[in-house]
């Protein structure tokens, strides 16, 4: 076929045409020639998609997008070749194959190259050829490997050979660092992976400063860690042997973030290597750490608390590249792998709100995991799933695995189901680099481009380090039991340090003498500080500084009210604004009718309920300069249909906050309903209490009980985080608990598992009975000097109870919160009760009503709204006039739950002080059960009617004494067959 001058140039800037040219085939196949059609029809389905993709959505063709992306180049290959010359449609055919074959070749290794790189520094994994990876798939045979072929500046060659291409494409892809991005489904961010990796062959060339400020980074890490084994031999430290590729890589984290604006990074990990982090990237003193080897302690003696292992502790401290300096803050965390994670997460929210980091580059958390854990954990996932959340939303973190091939005995295989442990971390999509622990150049040159990444996106970004761990999973342990194999190999392995200097020795940078001097320098360091050691002692600890400066720590057990009234006239400003919706704004018609008699409420001072005494408490903070953070589960309707935090227009659904509102100059409230996480969700706002204890930050659970599911951030770091790392937190958990006959799954909140961890003032416990004590317990966390973390079982029935009500002068001048209520009409003076009946919670409500239903003037009723810290003075002020009278303990909850057994012996000691007559408690309430609830409507109403007379009996001999009955009121045990 010979060249028209008036036809089209398939070529160069003309290359459009190509694909118009297609574009009129697949309308009409005999409209372009038979030649064309022969052409465009012998395509098979991915090239005929490669070629389709230069088609716009009107049918145009597309222009090339940096020549990068592969889309143009299949327009301009064939004429390329051919311009000048006559060609024939087969040579068009050929050269069009070809290019469109080559690159599918190329998409092919940016998709699944990583399957062929050297990942292992062992070498036992043998990764299989992948046949998407062989030129022969694509039809390229022997022949083909010289051809020069067009792939239009792909790889930054305008041609190439087939030899060229896939010698590029395999150092790119399949050295020793293997990328995953071709997920990402964001086309800039994708490109930019894609140019900045490929531009530079997936390498750095390190000037000779740089590589040796890698092995003096290595020689430190190995050396510490040789170090400790040397001196406490078998001693746990859980180090960082065979992973030091580590500490260079978290240094260029900070080099290159800190260049780009990065202020402060806040930093969780597990145990192993923590130490080599405290040390050689935290700049813990070494004498510090080595005098905790020797068994002195982290803090100062007269600091208290429990503290904990090494392995577990934070510090904070400042480091200075190339004159930027970066806040470095290592969170403590337990063995719960995984556990810090939102905790990380939720500190940095709170930093980049103090800093005013709308950005979010000034603040960065950086997480280092296990590849065990990163698989396993499901808080991993929760974790990552916050991180596009607009409530939660960070700017990304940067993740670096850690990834030891192994999780304690197990291997890979049964740990995880999919080929790397990174896996989970393409639920949002974010892109990850694996790489080869082992070359140390490698991993700090994927450190660079991650914090880039980023920075540039504010995306989640993985760095999946494969290395391996030389003692087991610790110290005195035998890995050889479960893997012999691997522990032969790695016995047989050089260390990260010998490996690369010997690259440095064989690049004529040192000499081997050059290189073991940098060794024995550092050894000779570390003898100086360990010799310091024995005279080291912390000179202060490392807490209530910073945002907590001011902050005291709490002494005594009394009352510790603060001063929580406001003035009648911020009520009744604060009232307006909760109730005033905006004249163009469609609000839901019976929502209109709630706020207008929270307004008559507030205008009369009568009737306040709980919802509206919330808001109270919220409003009057934020016009006070405190912020106010509430997250959980559709918290800002409220479960049951009682807060409407957020007004929805009914016509825009546009969001109006009344909280947001009161006053020009104010704080923000930001109410955020929470995906269906409880783990994750409530360590964010730990974490965000962590970091500021000069806001009110809540969680609420959308019924108590749901608490189970954030049981190990409960456990481990709200009740006992101030005891082992000297870490308040102001953090209220907001918990629906009461009996209503819903079942066993929405009764409890199970409050005997809270009061179970209390001790040493560690939190406070509550279940309030009326709107103005729930506001003053609120506002209490805020005014007084020092922050400790607020159980409340929060009402379900009693939201709309009319009982259930305070009028506003508890809420004004003079008033406060009250751990011990008493009846304000008691049915008789003290001296002629003989009874009285202590509570907590809902069932008060359900003693009055029943008590005052049978006219019964001589008991009486106390409530504990506080159960810990245990009230001991108000208690025994209220009790002191009841000397003579019995005293009953009610409860709704089993026996074996609740609060009998936190609290019974705490009222006889009370008593017993006051002289009674009878000073141990009554039981009265259901009896034990292995289940919180019965499911049963008609049960549950029996039951409660039971307990509620049982507590009106007077006089009532006491049952459960060890001896008489049964404890715990169990049931006889059955007779005859039916036992059997």
């Amino acid at each position: 076929m010979g060249q028209d001058a008036n036809a089209p140039a398939y070529y160069g800037p003309n290359a459009q045409a190509l694909a118009q040219l297609y574009a009129k085939y697949l309308a009409d196949p005999q409209s372009v020639g038979g030649e064309w059609a022969d052409i465009f029809r012998d395509l098979d389905e991915e090239a005929a998609g490669l070629l389709s993709g230069l088609l716009g959505s009107s049918g145009a063709a597309r222009p090339a997008a940096n020549g990068g992306a592969g889309n143009a180049s299949v327009a301009a290959v064939a004429a390329g070749l051919v311009q000048g010359r006559d060609i024939s449609a087969d040579d068009i055919r050929s050269a069009t194959l070809d290019s469109i074959r080559a690159l599918m070749l190329i998409r092919a290794y940016r998709v699944r190259g990583h399957l062929e790189a050297e990942l292992d520094p062992l070498g036992l994994v043998k990764r299989d050829k992948h046949p998407e990876l062989d030129p022969a798939s694509y039809g390229f045979d022997d022949d083909d490997w010289d051809r020069p072929i067009f792939i239009n500046h792909v790889l930054g060659m305008e041609t190439a050979t087939l030899t060229q291409i896939m010698k590029t494409v395999r150092a790119t892809y399949c050295g020793n660092i293997g990328v995953e991005f071709m997920h990402i489904q964001d086309p800039d961010q994708k490109a930019w992976i894609q140019q900045r990796i490929e531009g530079e062959r997936n390498r750095t060339d390190f000037t000779e400063k740089g590589k040796l400020a890698i092995l003096e980074r290595l020689t430190a890490a190995e050396a510490f860690e040789q170090f400790l084994n040397k001196k406490y031999t078998g001693t746990k430290r859980f180090g960082l042997d065979g992973g030091e590729s580590m500490i260079p890589a978290l240094e260029q984290i900070l080099k290159r973030g800190g260049a780009m604006g990065l202020k402060e990074v806040v930093i969780g990990m597990p145990h192993r290597g923590r130490l080599n982090v405290l040390a050689n990237f935290m700049g813990k003193p070494f004498q510090a750490i080595f005098s905790e080897f020797k068994g002195g302690a982290a803090n100062p003696e007269d600091v208290g608390g429990s503290g904990d292992v090494k392995y577990h502790l934070g510090t904070s401290s400042d480091r200075e590249f190339d004159g930027n300096e970066v806040h470095l803050s290592l969170t403590a965390n337990p063995s719960h792998l995984e556990a810090v994670n939102p905790v990380v997460v939720g500190k940095v929210r709170a930093k980049q709100r103090q800093r005013g980091d709308a950005e979010r580059t000034d603040v960065m958390a950086l997480l280092m995991h296990g590849d065990a854990a990163f698989a396993g954990q499901g808080l991993v996932p929760e974790t990552l799933d916050l991180s596009e959340l607009k409530g939660y939303r960070i700017g990304g973190t940067m993740h670096f695995i850690v990834n030891n091939q192994i999780g304690f005995t197990t291997n890979p295989v049964n740990s995880r189901s999919g080929p790397y442990c990174s896996e989970v971390a393409k639920i949002i999509q974010a892109p990850i680099f694996h790489v080869n622990g082992d070359d140390p150049e490698a991993v700090v040159h994927v450190a660079r481009i991650a914090t880039e990444f980023r920075m540039q996106f504010k995306k989640d970004v993985i760095i999946d380090m494969f290395c391996y761990r030389r003692f087991g999973h610790n110290e005195g342990d035998e890995p050889a039991f479960t893997q012999p194999l691997m522990y032969k190999a790695i016995g047989q392995h050089k260390t990260v340090r010998q490996i690369y200097g010997q690259r440095l020795v064989d690049e004529k940078l040192l000499d081997e003498a050059g290189v073991e001097k940098i060794a024995n320098d550092f050894d000779q360091h570390l003898e100086t500080e360990f010799e310091a050691a024995n005279s080291y002692k912390p000179n202060k600890a490392d807490w209530l500084e910073g945002a907590w400066r001011g902050m005291q720590a709490a002494k005594g057990f009394s009352a510790r009210r603060g001063k929580t009234d406001v003035s009648m006239e911020l009520l009744q400003e604060v009232g307006k604004a909760i109730t005033t919706v905006p004249e163009d704004f469609n609000a839901n018609r019976k929502i209109l009718r709630q706020l207008e008699a929270k307004r008559k409420a507030i205008e009369t001072g009568k009737g306040i309920d709980w919802a509206t005494a919330e808001a109270l408490a919220f409003g009057t903070l934020l016009t006070e300069g405190t912020p106010v953070r509430l997250s959980g589960q559709d918290c800002n309707r409220g479960t049951f249909s009682q807060r409407h935090a957020s007004l929805i227009d009914q016509e825009t659904e546009r969001r109006y906050v009344m909280l947001n509102h009161i006053r020009e100059e104010q704080e923000e409230i930001e109410v955020v309903d929470s995906p269906l996480s409880e783990l994750a969700v409530l360590g964010f706002e730990y974490g965000f209490s962590l970091a500021e204890p000069r806001a009110l930050v809540l969680w609420e659970a959308q019924f108590g009980d749901f608490a189970n599911g954030a049981q190990i951030i409960i456990d481990q770091f709200i009740a006992s985080g101030e005891s082992k790392w000297l870490r308040m937190s102001g953090l209220v958990m907001l918990l629906p608990h009461g009996y209503e006959g819903q079942g066993p799954e929405h009764s409890s909140a199970r409050p005997e598992r809270f009061l179970q961890l209390c001790a040493e003032d560690n939190m406070q416990v509550a279940n309030v009975t009326t709107p103005a004590n729930y506001f003053h317990a609120l506002r209490r966390q805020i005014h007084r000097d020092f922050r400790k973390p607020l159980v409340i079982m929060t009402p379900k029935s009693l939201l709309r109870h009319k009982a259930c009500v305070s009028d506003i002068e508890m809420f004004g001048p003079d008033s406060g919160f009250h751990r011990v209520l008493y009846e304000d009409q008691r049915p008789s003076k003290p001296k002629e009760a003989k009874q009285v009946v202590l509570c907590s919670g809902k069932v008060y409500y359900d003693l009055v009503e029943a008590r005052d239903a049978q006219k019964i003037k001589d008991v009486h009723i106390l409530r504990l709204e506080q159960l810990y810290p245990f009230p001991v003075d108000a208690l025994t002020e209220e009790l002191k006039e009841y000397k003579h009278c019995h005293l009953v303990w009610c409860q709704e909850e089993p026996r074996n739950m609740g609060y009998w057994t936190a609290v019974h012996e705490m009222i006889e000691e009370v008593a017993e002080g006051l002289g009674f007559k009878h000073p141990r408690p009554r039981y009265a309430g259901r009896r034990s059960a292995a289940s919180p609830a019965t499911g049963y409507a008609k049960r549950h109403a029996e039951e409660q009617a039971a307990l509620v007379a049982d507590a009106l009996v007077i006089g009532k001999e006491r049952e459960g004494r060890i001896g008489t009955r049964r404890r715990f009121d169990e049931q006889e045990p059955k007779k005859g067959k039916a036992a059997e």
